[in-house]
């Protein structure tokens, strides 16, 4: 009789179940993690919601693509770590035989397995992946914290994307997990100033704490006004993190000539802003959309496991696989912060 475990499993549009299933077996080449803790990502929602995330969703499905954990069990041929063995996970398993692979663009990747997408994921206790997409984590870095490794592995991709330099000022929109790491690695590149733009008051104090130089509440202040009253008359980067048509128009607004605008939120597949094609002309701009974390996960943990970078003050609490559909379905409640699933209780 197969041995069970609990998984939330994704039915259809706002439809998660926690059901019991049986602990799969680690085949060649993988490696079965007994999964400690689960963050709950925006692509997470959207699935939840009906749209689309990173790739195609078919259910059912176990979601959750940022996770941690123990080994409990390696399949034959798996060197590169064993049982016992604390580990983060790369959701990402590109074919490496597409042009996408072929050219250097793993991220691309046009067969791309995706884990908590379109292969299951995280919220459940037990979890089977590919021996070769799991990392090691210090002994001093906490399950929670080694799940956070995937989202700081987008935002360092995202961090790239924007070519910050030394001095630079960096203007972020949202301050959510996403924001909070971008603004973080923004410093850590060097930015001479780097602004929050962000509604809620809590992520604004948090914000500061974490290093910023400004925060402005968009509810109430007019954003170019509040930079030039505060001496920032260049803005040289703006990361747009909401997704939302007004404050992607807006970091395209505010961006100096030569500027840089990463529209880094994942939005609706239909989502469309209005783009003012003279402005990007006469200013120079560059504009980039910024895709997952095709080559990252390594350089996420190494900053993790060094403490190099905050990836815990954002986070709003802590629930147990029951806990996913409310953090999904209740928007007060995912305003509080980055939430995380914990599967097989609270350990850390």
């Amino acid at each position: 009789m197969m041995a069970k475990m609990m998984s939330a499993v994704f039915h259809g549009k706002c439809d998660i179940r926690v059901e019991e299933r049986d602990i799969p077996k680690a085949g060649p080449g993988e490696v079965l993690i007994k999964v400690m803790a689960c963050g709950v990502c925006g692509s997470d929602l959207h699935i939840y919601e009906g749209d689309q995330g990173s790739t195609t969703t078919v259910p059912p499905l176990i979601q959750g693509h940022e996770f941690s954990g123990v080994i409990v069990e390696t399949g034959s041929g798996v060197t590169n770590c064993k049982a016992g063995d604390r580990v983060c996970v790369d959701p990402a398993d590109n074919c490496n035989e597409c042009y996408y692979c072929a050219s250097g663009m793993m991220g691309h990747c046009e067969h791309m397995g995706a884990i908590g997408t379109n292969i299951d994921g995280g919220f459940s206790q037990y979890c089977k992946v590919k021996a070769k997409l799991v990392h090691h984590l210090a002994d001093d870095v906490t399950f929670i914290e080694g799940a956070m490794a995937e989202p700081l592995a987008c935002c360092i991709n995202g961090a790239d994307r924007s070519d910050i330099k030394v001095s630079d000022n960096v203007v972020v929109y949202g301050g959510g997990m996403i924001g909070l790491l971008l603004l973080q690695l923004a410093r850590l590149k060097g930015a001479s100033k780097v602004v929050l733009v962000e509604p809620v008051e809590e992520k604004r104090k948090v914000a500061m704490e974490l290093g910023a130089s400004l925060t402005i509440n968009p509810l109430e202040q007019n954003v170019k006004e509040t930079l030039l009253a505060n001496g920032i008359e260049h803005v040289q980067v703006v990361i747009e993190t909401c997704g939302l048509k007004s404050t992607s128009e807006e970091a395209i607004e505010i961006a100096d000539r030569k500027g840089t605008v990463v529209l880094f939120a994942v939005t609706a597949v239909d989502s469309a802003i209005s783009l003012k094609t003279y402005q990007v002309f006469q200013k120079e701009l560059t504009i980039k959309g910024s895709y997952c974390s095709p080559y990252d996960m390594g350089r996420a943990v190494e900053l993790i496991n060094a403490h190099r970078i905050d990836v815990t003050t954002m986070l709003g609490g802590k629930e147990p696989l029951e806990g996913l559909t409310e953090v999904l379905s209740d928007p007060k409640k995912r305003a509080k912060g980055k939430f995380v699933i914990l599967p097989n209780g609270d350990v850390d």
